[in-house]
């Protein structure tokens, strides 16, 4: 058959595979409509024991100081977390210790007006110092590239297809009614993208690695007659699997009674 001129040959895009965003059992959904599972907080950084006592000295300086290094205190978190509000904060402390400094000696209102402004520096610095000390004190997180986050991603689903496949030893029953394995079926577990083989329609299991709509046809023709399988290795001897499918078919598959 010959193409015709004006259209050069284009490669035909690869099937997306379970666990890709983009893969949709059912080819008459489009992935957009299928539900994508929420992704897990990133927890936050731990503190290191000597970063912990380091803040907790750090805070207590308004207190020890009676005040007088509460802005100098701020001036040095600003500068070590460089965000607005902590430079904000320096800057209302140095000037209520300016203020402080030059009327505290006054008699009179002034006098007292000095004095509740280095109450307020001593108290209130504390105060405030212990509130944010670990935001200023903790260690920034790594900077992940967008590979290292795609590490990630893929490991995540990972463990939720092994979460998902001891849920099913030990519950089938709630297996099958949470959807595990059944992407076509709507759902709000997020099983990490392992396909049933035992009851998915063949469209589904043609869209696991390797697989494709003949050998998925077979595999829904040897269920039927001999019954459910047990295992990947059951069923690569029993639908004459090449040897190079069984590793990766382990990985997304289960084994539903």
């Amino acid at each position: 058959m010959a193409w015709p001129g004006n259209q050069p040959f284009q490669e035909p895009p690869q099937r997306p595979v379970p666990g890709d965003p983009r893969y949709s059992a059912n080819p008459s959904v489009p992935p957009a409509q299928q539900p994508l599972p929420v992704p897990s907080k990133t927890p936050p950084h731990p503190q290191r024991p000597q970063h912990k006592a380091a803040s907790i000295l750090w805070a207590s300086l308004p207190l020890i100081s009676v005040g007088t290094v509460t802005p100098f205190a701020f001036i040095y978190a600003a500068f070590r977390r460089r965000t607005v509000d902590l430079a904000l904060s320096a800057a209302a402390y140095l000037a209520i210790w300016a203020v402080a400094w030059v009327f505290i000696d006054d008699e009179g209102t002034a006098g007292s007006i000095a004095a509740t402004l280095a109450m307020l520096l001593c108290f209130g610095g504390t105060v405030h110092a212990f509130a944010v000390r670990k935001r200023v004190f903790s260690s920034p997180p790594p900077l992940a590239d967008g590979n290292e986050q795609a590490v990630q991603a893929a490991q995540h689903r990972r463990k939720l297809r092994e979460r998902a496949r001891k849920l099913a030893a030990e519950d089938p029953v709630l297996a099958r009614e949470l959807g595990i394995g059944r992407p076509d079926q709507p759902r709000s577990y997020d099983d990490g993208g392992l396909i049933d083989v035992n009851h998915a329609p063949p469209h589904v299991l043609a869209t696991l690695p390797g697989v494709t709509p003949e050998l998925a046809a077979r595999i829904d023709r040897l269920r039927r007659e001999r019954g459910p399988f047990v295992s990947v290795e059951e069923l690569a001897v029993d639908a004459d699997l090449p040897a190079h499918l069984v590793p990766t078919l382990g990985e997304y598959t289960i084994f539903l009674p």
